[in-house]
């Protein structure tokens, strides 16, 4: 089931953001002291805890626990993860498929090199534009995909 997260999912969400960009990120930004010091489960908890309206674009797709997460604002899909674990199950199309139905999202950012996901979206309908930008911070860039 999609729902919309609440504080009650806020470790759960965190856990899952943190790993699975730090498997998927890792070896594009190749930077350990961003992603084993910088990013941490429990401060990102703990700011949804206090900040429950950061909550407010983000869904969760829970099967008897939380296994995967989309984040929209608006029309732009901001993030999606599925816990690695459950990769390959579905989660993720089904998690972009509500975002595009329900949400009426139809663009969304992705790393130039993460070709995983681009194809994912690809899959769903976003082609890849001719809009690109660096990263914040970084010096690599994200694509702009549309439906």
């Amino acid at each position: 089931m999609i729902r919309h997260a609440t504080i009650v999912d806020a470790s759960r969400i965190a856990e899952i953001l943190i790993f699975t960009k730090r498997m998927n990120y890792r070896k594009i930004f190749q930077n350990d002291k961003v992603s084993f010091g910088e990013m941490q489960v429990y401060p990102l908890a703990k700011n949804y805890i206090d900040n429950p309206d950061e909550l407010d674009g983000i869904w969760v797709y829970d099967d008897e626990f939380v296994k995967g997460v989309i984040h929209h604002d608006g029309k732009q899909i901001v993030e999606l993860y599925v816990d690695s674990f459950f990769e390959n199950q579905g989660i993720g199309s089904k998690l972009i498929k509500y975002a595009i139905e329900q949400l009426d999202c139809d663009f969304l950012w992705v790393l130039e090199k993460n070709i995983k996901a681009i194809r994912f979206y690809q899959r769903h309908g976003f082609v890849i534009t001719e809009v690109k930008q660096y990263e914040e911070g970084t010096t690599e860039y994200i694509v702009k995909m549309q439906r």
